[in-house]
């Protein structure tokens, strides 16, 4: 389908919805305020899946027109900006800052890659590494920008044997994308649900439960996969011949030194990460909220005594699109719940299904959402309202439900467009690297490996770790 034929479809559905819902004799139940908020949800939706136009500026458009309109007042459009999570998550970008300068996380995966004695093992640790980096670098497309150059300095070493680097090469997004899962910080789309459940259900997940609840399915999900990259990726005889990476090897295709003692600035800055992870993860303990920790962890890192960066430098690094598009979504949100538009949606939907098939439905439609929406902070925005209010319905947690979603959005290799981390992977010159084809046979397997996973983690794992499948 060309680009021209999918900007009129998108157009015309959206056209259409849009003229329905303005004809006050359609859908009696609806008021002034919903049918407002499902004509600007339906055109923003539209314009993300069918048009070339930023995400943001179509959030921010939307936003503005729910604001102009009265749906929703200024104080909620850019009180979103203010929200603590917004503040976590500019502060863990500065953090990843000082971390990426220092040339830490080269180091920890020389470590972990250069024990590798089998190809099996190289993958595996090399899996390991990855999930690693979800504590220290927010977002997918940036921890995708730290990995790139240890796989090139391994592509460089692994040069004659072809299938391995070319399997390397879809390890790497196959896991950035997964893992993000284990932490809070993981992705935007994770902010995105934590708001919305809190504004719907009053339910507020912190950094700590999120870990104990994410990390798991992260490390499942990303050993299952790194299992499917490597044994649809390579053939037999690939995988049998030994492996042997030293640390001196991938040195000397690293700018930054990967082995010897620890410069100042080196321990400075991992005595830094650690005392905030710590904190983050003993929140309970304290009480001190994870914005608040990561802002003393960003000021400490960009002070100029103890500091490894200059907070200038560290700011430039902030995805502020990103940032507005998470505050846009936000009060979508909050129209979307407070008119009554998302309950009316979900009350058109069948009744009456039990509590594991109403989770495989989300999980099954947050699974597939990918090749409609590409973003995945907007797969949230637009799934996770709807699923929260159609989770209350059916009796279902909602915190379960979102969760569910939210992990399952995080599948995205389908194409490479898919997500950041696929398209950066997938077109590195002069190195071999993976094929659109080869993206269709691992999703071919991997989509229902990791849409069942997540099922079982939230029918039988986590209600163990006190999120009940049934709303309390």
């Amino acid at each position: 389908m060309t680009l021209n034929v999918r900007q009129t479809a998108t157009l015309v559905v959206a056209l259409s919805i849009c003229g329905l819902l303005l004809v006050p004799t359609n859908f009696p139940a609806l008021d002034g305020d919903a049918r407002l908020t499902l004509a600007v949800f339906t055109l923003a939706t539209c314009a993300w899946i069918g048009t070339p136009i930023d995400d943001t500026y179509i959030a921010l458009g939307a936003g503005l027109a729910l604001t102009v309109t009265g749906v929703i007042s200024s104080d909620t459009l850019f009180g979103t900006l203010g929200d603590e999570t917004v503040w976590l998550l500019i502060c863990a970008f500065v953090l990843a800052a000082a971390v990426r300068r220092t040339g830490l996380a080269g180091r920890a995966a020389a470590f972990l890659v250069s024990g590798a004695r089998s190809v099996r093992q190289l993958t595996h640790l090399t899996t390991a590494a990855l999930v690693v980096t979800a504590f220290a670098v927010p977002a997918t497309s940036g921890r995708a920008a730290l990995a790139l150059p240890v796989f090139l300095a391994l592509a460089r070493v692994l040069a004659d044997r072809r299938r391995l680097v070319v399997m390397l090469a879809l390890l790497f997004p196959t896991v950035i994308l997964l893992s993000a899962v284990a932490t809070l910080i993981g992705a935007g789309a994770h902010l995105i649900t934590v708001n919305v459940l809190f504004e719907a259900t009053g339910e507020q997940i912190g950094f700590t439960q999120w870990l104990l609840l994410g990390l798991p399915l992260a490390v499942a999900s990303s050993h299952l996969a790194a299992e499917a990259v490597l044994l649809t990726m390579t053939r037999r005889e690939d995988r049998s011949g030994p492996v042997r990476i030293t640390a001196a090897q991938i040195q000397e295709h690293s700018d930054q030194p990967v082995t010897g003692p620890l410069s100042t600035e080196e321990t400075r800055c991992a005595l830094l990460l650690g005392t905030v992870v710590v904190l983050w993860c003993s929140e309970p303990l304290h009480q001190v909220p994870p914005a608040v920790v990561a802002l003393i962890g960003a000021v400490v890192a960009a002070s100029p005594a103890l500091g490894t960066v200059r907070l200038k430098d560290a700011l430039k690094t902030v995805p502020w699109s990103l940032l507005l598009f998470m505050a846009a979504t936000m009060a979508m949100g909050v129209a979307l719940a407070d008119s009554g538009a998302a309950k009316w949606l979900v009350d058109g939907l069948p009744n009456g299904l039990s509590p594991a098939l109403f989770l495989g439905v989300v999980i099954a439609v947050s699974t597939a959402a990918h090749l409609v929406l590409q973003s995945r902070s907007a797969r949230s925005s637009v799934l996770v309202p709807l699923v929260v209010v159609a989770a209350v319905g059916a009796g279902v947690n909602p915190v379960a439900a979102a969760l569910a979603s939210t992990a399952a959005a995080g599948f995205c290799h389908t194409l490479p467009a898919s997500a950041k981390p696929v398209t950066l992977f997938a077109g590195i010159p002069g190195t071999p690297t993976y094929t659109p084809r080869d993206l269709l046979r691992l999703s071919a397997v991997l989509a229902p490996l990791t849409a069942a996973l997540v099922l079982l983690f939230a029918l039988a794992v986590w209600p163990l770790l006190g999120v009940p499948v049934l709303a309390p």
